[in-house]
C-alpha cells in the first residue's frame, strides 16, 4: 500500500541512503588500492580482487534478491542486508591481511547486492502509481551519483586519512538506515510455504559467478590464454542454459522468468544493460584517461567529476515531474542516449593541450544526459510490474545494469589494450630519417640538450628518449579517443531499442492497477 507525508519521505530517504552504501562501495576502493597493496603487503593481481570479489558477490546476489525478499520478508531481508553490511565494513576496515580483506569483501557485495534491488523495490511501493516517475527519480539519484562520487570521497579520504577510513565512513550511515528500516517500514508477508529451489541458486551462483568473474580478470590474464578463464567462460555459459532450463521447468523457480511476458520489462533489461555500459565504462576510462595521460591526481579527477554530477542531481526531479505529466519516457530517454553520444565524441576529439577547463562542458552533458536514461530507462522497465513481480524485476534489472557495466569495462580495456598497439605501429612508420619533420624535431631536441652542456652522443640518446616518450603519450591519447568514440556509439546506434517498448502514460498504469 502506497505511503503518504512523513512516513513516505522517511521511507524514501532511509532506502536511497541504504542503496548508496552499496553504490558507493562499488568504486570508492578504487583509488584505495595501491595503499592497500603497500600496507598489506600484497601484489597488484591480489589487490584486484578487492574489487572483484565484490562485483562477483554483487551480481550473484542480485537476481535472487526479490525471492529472498518473499521468503523472508522484504522489511526483514533488507534490515538483515543493512546490518551485515556495516559490521563487515567494520571488518574490512580491520583486515589485517589481504586474504581477510578480499573474503570480507565478498561479504559485503553479497550484503550490498541486497540493499540496491530491494531499495528500490520499496520505494516504488511506497510511492503511488501514478508518481513512479518520482520514485524512481529519488532512486536514480543514488544509482547514478553513487559510482560518479565514489572515486571523490576514495581520494579525498586516502588524502587526508588512510584507506580503513573507506569503510568505517558506512558504519554510522548504516546504524541510522537500520534504525529508520526497524522503525518505518512495513513488514511484508513471508512466504515460506514452497519449497527451496537448491539447484536454481547452486547454477544461478555458478553461472552469473562465472561470467563476472570472466568479464573481471579476462583482459587482465590475455583472456583465453589462461586455462582457468576458458574453463569459466565454459562454465558459465553450459550454467546459463541449465538455469535458464532448471527456471523454466521448476514448479517454484528462484527467478521468476514468467515476468518477461511483460515486453516493456523484457526490452528494459536490454536498455539497462546498456546504460550499465555507458556509465560504468565511462567511469572507467575517465580517471584513466586523466591521470595516466593529463596528469592530474586522483582528488583533481574526482573534481572534476563533482559538477556532472550535480548536473544529474538537479535534473532528477524534473525528469519524475515530466513523467508524471505524461511525456513519454522513449523520447526522454532518446535525448539523453543523443547527449551520451555527444559527451563521448567530445571527449574522443581530446589533445594533449586538453585541460579542465576543455573536459567541464562534456561532463555536465554527460550529468544531464545521464538524468535522462537512468529515470526513463528504469520507469519503462518496472511499470508493469506489480506485487512480487516488483521485487523479481528490480534485482534482474539491477542485474542487467551492472553486468553491462562488467562487459563495458571489459570491452573497453580490450580496445585499449589492442588499439594502443596499431596506434604505436602507425606512429612509428613516421620515427626514420627520411622524415624531415622526424629529422628535424630530433635535430632541435639534440641541440636543445647540447646547450645544457651534454655531450653529442648523451644529447642524441636524450632526444631519442624524447621522442620515444612522445610516442607513447600520443599512442595513448589516441587510443583513449577510440573507447570514448566506441562508448558513443553504442549508446546512440541503442536509440532504435527504445521503441520496440510500448507507449504508456503513467496514469494508465495507475488507474489499470
Amino acid at each position: 500500500m502506497a505511503e503518504t507525508g512523513f512516513k513516505k519521505w522517511i521511507i524514501t530517504i532511509t532506502v536511497i541512503v541504504a542503496s548508496l552504501l552499496e553504490l558507493i562501495d562499488t568504486t570508492i576502493v578504487n583509488v584505495a588500492l595501491p595503499h592497500m597493496q603497500g600496507n598489506l603487503g600484497a601484489t597488484l593481481e591480489d589487490v584486484a580482487w578487492v574489487v572483484t570479489g565484490y562485483a562477483v558477490a554483487n551480481v550473484i546476489i542480485l537476481p535472487m534478491s526479490g525471492w529472498l525478499g518473499a521468503r523472508f520478508g522484504r522489511k526483514n531481508y533488507f534490515l538483515t542486508s543493512i546490518i551485515v553490511f556495516t559490521i563487515v565494513s567494520f571488518l574490512c576496515g580491520n583486515a589485517e591481511t589481504m586474504d581477510e580483506l578480499i573474503i570480507f569483501r565478498i561479504l559485503q557485495g553479497l550484503a550490498g547486492g541486497g540493499l540496491i534491488s530491494t531499495a528500490q523495490a520499496i520505494l516504488i511501493e511506497t510511492w503511488p502509481r501514478e508518481q513512479i516517475g518520482t520514485a524512481t527519480a529519488l532512486f536514480g539519484l543514488g544509482a547514478v551519483v553513487g559510482p560518479t562520487f565514489g572515486p571523490t570521497i576514495g581520494g579525498w579520504i586516502v588524502e587526508h586519512y588512510d584507506w580503513p577510513w573507506i569503510f568505517y565512513v558506512n558504519i554510522p550511515v548504516g546504524i541510522l538506515a537500520a534504525f529508520f528500516t526497524y522503525t518505518y517500514i512495513n513488514e511484508t508477508p513471508k512466504d515460506t510455504s514452497k519449497p527451496v529451489d537448491w539447484w536454481g541458486i547452486i547454477l544461478l551462483a555458478v553461472a552469473v559467478g562465472s561470467l563476472q568473474t570472466v568479464l573481471e580478470k579476462g583482459e587482465s590474464e590475455d583472456w583465453f590464454a589462461k586455462t582457468y578463464i576458458i574453463v569459466l567462460t565454459v562454465t558459465a555459459v553450459l550454467g546459463v542454459l541449465l538455469f535458464i532450463w532448471r527456471e523454466m521447468t521448476y514448479d517454484h523457480p528462484i527467478v521468476n522468468f514468467a515476468i518477461l511476458r511483460h515486453r516493456s520489462f523484457t526490452v528494459g533489461m536490454f536498455t539497462s544493460f546498456v546504460l550499465g555500459f555507458g556509465l560504468y565504462g565511462s567511469m572507467f576510462v575517465f580517471p584513466v584517461f586523466c591521470q595516466n595521460l593529463l596528469g592530474f591526481n586522483a582528488q583533481q579527477t574526482g573534481e572534476l567529476l563533482f559538477p556532472g554530477g550535480i548536473c544529474t542531481i538537479v535534473m532528477m526531479p524534473f525528469i519524475g515531474k515530466m513523467l508524471n505529466k505524461g511525456i513519454p519516457a522513449q523520447f526522454m530517454a532518446t535525448v539523453g542516449m543523443f547527449l551520451f553520444f555527444v559527451f563521448a565524441n567530445m571527449l574522443s576529439k581530446s589533445t594533449l593541450a586538453t585541460g579542465e577547463k576543455d573536459v567541464l562542458v562534456p561532463l555536465l552533458i554527460r550529468g544531464v544526459g545521464m538524468a535522462l536514461l537512468f529515470v526513463p530507462l528504469t520507469t519503462l522497465a518496472m511499470a508493469d510490474l506489480k506485487g512480487p513481480e516488483i521485487g523479481q524485476g528490480s534485482g534482474l534489472n539491477n542485474m542487467m545494469r551492472q553486468l553491462g557495466g562488467s562487459f563495458g569495462i571489459a570491452i573497453l580495456t580490450t580496445v585499449i589494450h589492442n588499439r594502443s598497439g596499431k596506434h604505436r605501429s602507425d606512429l612509428l612508420v613516421n620515427v626514420n630519417e627520411y622524415n624531415p619533420i622526424f629529422t628535424d624535431r630530433l635535430n632541435g631536441l639534440v641541440h636543445g640538450f647540447m646547450n645544457t652542456g651534454k655531450s653529442l652522443h648523451d644529447a642524441t640518446a636524450m632526444a631519442y628518449k624524447a621522442i620515444e616518450g612522445m610516442v607513447t603519450r600520443q599512442t595513448m591519447l589516441l587510443t583513449y579517443d577510440d573507447a570514448y568514440w566506441l562508448s558513443g556509439m553504442i549508446m546512440l546506434c541503442s536509440i532504435p531499442l527504445l521503441y520496440l517498448q510500448p507507449f504508456k502514460k503513467l496514469k494508465a498504469v495507475a488507474d489499470a492497477h
